[in-house]
């Protein structure tokens, strides 16, 4: 059987292969608990930012041209069948990135507590770690709530659904805006400091 014709099989394949490229050059024992952590971080944190793009750059853009296009198909096929599907990845993909951060802050030694009071030596990395929590709370508890009205998935009148559309959005572009420099964070704490 391909692996490649599944998504749950091409996951398990990237993930057998890093392991066999961690084996073949660190060699065998040499397991780091801390690159495996931020490792998993960060593949978590390219699921949830990915999608934050692709709803902002090209979902959101592309049901507002196929609502004015009178005479085209359409956004349902999108809101029926993409959006959920999307939104499913991207809410347990922030979830897992929030996780995997916050223990990825205890196996590097700078803990949770330190990086959220933003103490010596984890100003940078805190920093990071309180725009990635107020983004998993525009996730869990302002899109997606919202999101579920928009798409029909509970019930709601057309005001509930003309709000949600604002909070979601507004929620949505917070996200946007705050993991351009939640990301710099990131990478400045791992690489020496900020690129200023």
């Amino acid at each position: 059987m391909n692996p490649l014709k599944s998504v749950h099989g091409t996951i398990a394949l990237g993930f057998v292969t890093s392991i066999i490229i961690m084996l073949v050059v660190d060699g065998v024992g040499d397991f780091n608990l801390w690159s495996f952590v931020v490792w998993l971080h960060v593949f978590a944190g390219v699921i949830w930012i990915g999608l934050l793009y692709y709803f902002n750059f090209v979902q959101v853009p592309a049901v507002g041209v196929a609502l004015a296009d009178e005479g085209g198909p359409g956004p349902a096929a999108i809101n029926k069948y993409v959006a959920p599907r999307a939104l499913w990845w991207f809410r347990w993909g922030a979830l897992a990135t929030w996780l995997t951060g916050a223990s990825a802050l205890e196996a590097m030694g700078v803990g949770i507590k330190d990086a959220f009071m933003l103490q010596d030596g984890a100003l940078i990395i805190g920093l990071g770690a309180w725009m990635g929590t107020i983004m998993l709370f525009n996730v869990w508890v302002l899109i997606w709530p919202n999101q579920k009205k928009i798409l029909g998935m509970v019930e709601a009148t057309a005001d509930e659904i003309a709000k949600g559309k604002v909070v979601a959005l507004m929620a949505s572009r917070t996200n946007t805006f705050l993991s351009i420099p939640m990301i710099m964070c990131m990478v400045g704490q791992g690489h020496g400091g900020l690129p200023l």
